[in-house]
């Protein structure tokens, strides 16, 4: 969710400021506040889909590369720091777990019966704790710090980052009283009329995507948390509609590119997109096909079809590239929408395009099969391509091709990949249960072997989790495999099961976390996977596996006092050190996930809402309004690559090539006539010679 307010300003320079502010874990501690004193606080944060340790730069006039230096000495310090070579008191304070404290129950022995309502209480009470601390240390404010129980903010006036985007959890949850005075601020804080430029991907999916979902569920489940400000006729009805509107028109900007491949970021007050200030200027991949959700659901309340028109065209732009087996390098250039590089993977910077491409089919019932079409190629270039196998345990790993398809495998998977067991659960029973599926006559061998996928994936995820001293997982894992590398088509493989966690297992050497990958960012993609596969397939072990993951949480990331729930350094140390920030996707996210896993299966079913990468919830919806397909895929042959187009000649050609072909026939007649001239004349010749 990059946003800077200067247009010159490097989007990689934002990362690392940003970063030693807390927001993606970087410890606030004595060396981070010298550091904000020698930048200026004006970028926001890194992106979700980011790398962690994404490098950071920035051009400086001469006159200030002094601070640059300096800046430098200090982040050096900052790295020895991070790394433990210096541990302050602050950074490693851990909270002490007291019988009297409402977490008392963690020093409870297990019972024999589980109460899943219970469960889900217990995911409130850390959500209302953390939304609680906020409130009351730096409300307002879109950071939230919660050991120095501080808050800054992102821009002059604020976003609105951590209220917005927690909106449709408090609804869910039920917490009305907090929704009231979340609700307030919208009303009279709240303005997005601002000479900010902003990341066009995280704003929509945290900002707009939040508003929609609010607007959602206010007016579709009115029990949710009900208020009278926006009952049906109210002065504040349309309040959440009214602020996504006035955001997506800003928003539009970025789409005024030469290929319509939306820039990186848009200025909200001068409408204008801003190309990357990094990569060449190229786009992140999955930023630009992961706003469509987003502008379509948008659309269809609206009428408005510029909205829909805008997001469509840039699948289109993306298709006509024709890349292999539906797999896509990581970047792409607005200006002409062709691709940068070829690095393939699912993690950072290339994710949610793959999650998209299925949900837009499901977010309109299925009546754009053109996008479930493009969801089963790139599953099968998944599958050809980067699936392989741990050495040992022969863990399902889905791996990255960082040099291009033809490259070596790199058996590296980022968290945040872990989203696509329960994409690929979700995709293979459009939403129902597997039994429903069976019985509805919509299931196959296809549906049957990606299930099976979707399964040792969600497996290896929770491995993940299974093998840290904390239970949690860091950012990147590795893993050891054969070389050559196992790939699918070599045959089934089956590890060892990773709830046997209690001996010495050998499987766990198949994973590795190092030391710069070892830390926790309070990510939701693992709880969101398993709660696909346990409203999916009713195994209980994905609940199970949950809450484990949950009592790690609590156990590890919560701080001393009221304030809340931080981020973690390293997921390797017991007791951990805790960085001095509370991502937003911990409440708009990770803890809905938790709350969603332990509620009953028929509370916001699945055939009938769709999630955006942000967790929030739209609905299923037919295409109406003139609302419709407006692209076709270019034609390909058997092997998916696109056929040659003949070029069509202009009608200037076209009279060209006629008198062309006309000259052509009068020469030839004229040679053909000159010809029968010489024939008869050698004719009339050989007459008169033969005469006596």
């Amino acid at each position: 969710m990059s946003e800077s307010r200067h247009v010159n300003h490097h989007r990689h320079q934002s990362d690392g400021m940003w970063g030693s502010a807390g927001q993606n874990g970087y410890t606030r501690s004595n060396i981070g506040a010298k550091l904000d004193g020698y930048f200026e606080k004006r970028e926001l944060p890194m992106y979700k889909d980011k790398p962690y340790n994404y490098a950071a730069s920035r051009r400086r006039p001469l006159y200030k590369k002094w601070r640059f230096t300096v800046g430098v000495l200090f982040l050096l310090l900052g790295l020895l720091y991070w790394i433990g070579l210096f541990s302050p008191t602050e950074t490693t304070t851990k909270v002490k777990d007291t019988s009297k404290s409402t977490w008392s129950w963690l020093s409870k022995p297990a019972t024999t019966g589980v109460d899943w309502d219970e469960r889900r209480e217990k995911v409130k009470e850390a959500f209302m704790l953390s939304w609680d601390g906020y409130e009351k240390y730096a409300w307002g404010s879109d950071l939230y710090h919660p050991q120095s129980k501080q808050g800054a903010q992102m821009t002059k006036a604020g976003m609105g980052w951590i209220i917005v985007d927690a909106l449709d959890t408090l609804m869910i949850m039920n917490l009305t009283s907090r929704l009231s005075h979340a609700r307030e601020w919208l009303s009279t804080s709240l303005n997005y009329d601002q000479d900010q430029e902003v990341n066009t991907f995280e704003t929509t999916i945290r900002m707009l995507g939040g508003l929609l979902s609010a607007h959602y569920l206010s007016t579709t489940f009115p029990e949710m948390a009900p208020l009278a400000d926006d009952d049906q006729g109210a002065p504040g009805e349309d309040l959440y509609l009214e602020k996504a509107t006035d955001l997506a028109d800003r928003l539009l900007g970025a789409f005024d590119s030469e290929s319509g491949v939306p820039y990186a970021s848009v200025n909200l007050r001068t409408l204008k997109g801003v190309r990357s200030h990094a990569d060449d200027g190229a786009s992140s991949t999955a930023e630009a096909t992961s706003l469509q959700l987003e502008f379509k659901y948008l659309a269809m309340l609206t009428g408005e079809q510029d909205y829909w028109k805008k997001a469509e065209k840039v699948m289109q732009v993306v298709d006509d590239n024709g890349m292999e087996d539906g797999l896509l390098p990581i970047f792409i250039y607005p200006h002409d929408g062709t691709f940068k590089g070829h690095n393939i993977r699912l993690g950072s910077r290339g994710d949610s395009y793959y999650e998209y491409l299925i949900k837009q089919n499901l977010q309109t019932s299925g009546e754009e099969p053109i996008y479930l079409t493009l969801w089963n190629q790139a599953l099968t270039g998944v599958r050809n391509h980067l699936i392989t196998y741990s050495k040992k345990s022969h863990f399902t790993v889905l791996a990255e091709r960082p040099n291009g398809l033809d490259s070596k495998i790199q058996p590296k998977m980022d968290h945040l990949v872990c989203f696509m067991p329960g994409t690929i659960a979700l995709a293979a029973t459009d939403g129902k249960t597997v039994a429903e599926a069976k019985k509805a006559g919509k299931w196959g061998k296809k549906e049957e072997s990606d299930m099976d996928l979707a399964v040792e994936l969600t497996k290896t995820c929770w491995g993940m989790y299974k093998t840290t001293a904390t239970g949690l997982a860091g950012e990147i894992t590795f893993f050891e495999i054969d070389d050559p590398p196992r790939q699918e088509s070599d045959g089934p493989f089956h590890p060892d099961d990773p709830v046997s966690s209690g001996r010495n297992v050998e499987w766990k050497d198949d994973f590795i976390v190092k030391g710069l990958d070892a830390h926790n960012l309070q990510r939701p993609e693992t709880v969101e996977s398993l709660f696909y596969m346990w409203r999916i397939t009713g195994d209980v072990k994905y609940r199970e596996w949950g809450w484990e993951m949950f009592v790690s949480f609590v156990n590890y990331t919560r701080v001393e006092g009221d304030a809340g729930f931080t981020s973690l350094a390293s997921v390797l140390d017991v007791p951990p050190r805790l960085r001095d920030n509370m991502e937003s996707f911990w409440l708009a996210e990770t803890l809905k996930y938790f709350y969603l896993l332990f509620s009953p299966n028929d509370f916001l079913p699945l055939d009938s809402v769709v999630l955006n990468t942000e967790a929030h919830i739209f609905p299923r919806f037919k295409l109406i309004r003139g609302l419709t397909t407006g692209w076709e895929r270019k034609p390909r042959d058997k092997d998916g690559k696109i056929l040659e187009e003949k070029k069509k000649e202009t009608p200037q050609r076209e009279k060209e090539s006629e008198k062309e072909v006309t000259k052509e026939d009068d020469t030839q007649k004229k040679k053909e006539e000159a010809r029968g001239t010489e024939a008869k004349a050698e004719e009339a010749k050989s007459k008169e010679g033969s005469r006596p």
